[in-house]
């Protein structure tokens, strides 16, 4: 809801002022999240830098710094020192070589929120100065043994799983409770976001469920990784596919319902394990004979956990994510994207697509509000210290 004309809406994370330096999806992300709900977050790109493939970067401000010299390193334990969170992504050892590592900045700044972003966590381990990617870090876990259809090899799933849940998420998590107990002690800590311990945390069912009969046989015969005929994927006949999650009973009986299909021997037992092959077939055959309009249309009455599987880039279209305000439109790039979430009721997150900065678009300006003088500016420009993105002029 927009605020009242003349008054100034309370984002959750005013005055929260974060430095995150430039990485991959994972950190970037985080970054993101942290704008969304209202932080000040500066991403820190190198010198020399001019090209980047961070397109997470939105509402965040942009400085080029040269952490390699000494200089540049006294500049950033000075933003650091009025920082609340700092996010790094580099591999144990990196920041302390730099003279940059949490004992340091937490030194001049007791409640400094430090937070290290990645793939095997910073504690010495056999594989933590390795380098690695979603796919690895899953592959650790065991979840990735998971994945897949019966008989094939494991499938990677994009790299949501991982980077995204197990890294930026749990980061964020880990940021808000070192923020809040930070409310009450004064003080700031360490956390340490390890992208494999992440995902192998969000796995917590999958663990703690094998005994109440859902995991039973190898990857892909079990209720909720395709084996099940009423948990699957279904192509329609205009070659579209529908959704099916009917687990339980009442949302089975639902189904065969809206199948016309309940009279259909062979799909009459639910549960019976033995026949799921078949029963899948049989449904194959049945989703086949109608389009996906047509199969909306038949369940859109009937509470059957069936639903359309939309294309990626159409799915802000659907009604449903147009009364939930699930999609934005972002006019620079002339694209719908995900509304923040989640939803708060008196401090929202950001309703607006703030613009993504060009690298080191806002060096000079960035330094002056941190209390930078001209003259200190200039000489760390003169040196190549800093440097200050300078559009060029469109013919």
């Amino acid at each position: 809801m927009a605020a009242a004309a003349g008054v100034t809406r309370k984002l959750p994370l005013n005055g929260i002022k974060v430095l995150e330096l430039a990485g991959l999806a994972p950190v970037p992300f985080t970054g993101m999240i942290l704008a969304d709900f209202g932080a000040k977050v500066c991403r820190v790109n190198r010198t020399n830098e001019n090209f980047t493939l961070d397109s997470l970067s939105r509402g965040k401000q942009s400085i080029c710094l040269d952490l390699k010299s000494s200089k540049g390193q006294n500049v950033f334990k000075r933003l650091a020192s009025s920082s609340d969170v700092i996010i790094e992504p580099f591999r144990p050892g990196i920041m302390e070589k730099l003279g940059l590592g949490p004992n340091t900045l937490l030194e001049s700044n007791e409640r400094l929120i430090y937070t290290r972003l990645n793939g095997y966590g910073t504690k010495p381990t056999p594989l933590s100065q390795k380098a690695g990617h979603d796919i690895n870090y899953l592959a650790m876990t065991g979840v990735l043994s998971m994945l897949g259809q019966k008989g094939n090899k494991p499938e990677p799933p994009i790299n949501l799983l991982g980077d995204f849940a197990g890294g930026s998420m749990m980061a964020v998590m880990g940021i808000m409770m070192a923020l809040f107990e930070r409310s009450v002690s004064g003080k700031g800590q360490v956390v340490d976001a390890s992208i494999t311990a992440g995902a192998s945390y969000v796995s917590s069912f999958l663990h703690r469920s094998r005994d109440i009969g859902i995991w039973l046989g190898e990857r892909g015969t079990n209720v909720l990784d395709g084996g099940a005929p009423f948990y699957q994927v279904y192509q329609t006949k205009d070659g579209k596919y529908m959704a099916v999650g009917a687990i339980e009973p009442q949302f089975y009986q639902e189904l065969l319902k809206g199948l016309d299909a309940e009279d259909d021997e062979t799909l009459s037992v639910q549960m019976n394990v033995l026949e799921w092959p078949k029963m899948k077939t049989n449904m194959e055959e049945i989703f086949a004979s109608k389009t996906q309009e047509e199969w909306c249309r038949v369940f859109e009455d009937k509470d059957a956990c069936v639903t359309p599987v939309l294309d990626f880039l159409d799915a802000h279209e659907h009604a449903h994510n147009k009364a939930a305000g699930s999609f934005m439109y972002n006019q620079e790039h002339g694209r719908y994207e995900p509304t923040p979430a989640p939803e708060l009721s008196r401090t929202p997150a950001r309703e607006e697509i703030l613009p993504e900065p060009n690298i080191g678009e806002h060096t000079v300006e960035y330094l002056r509000n941190e209390n930078f003088t001209k003259a200190e500016i200039n000489k760390l420009l003169d040196e190549g210290i800093i440097e200050q993105f300078t559009p060029k002029a469109s013919l």
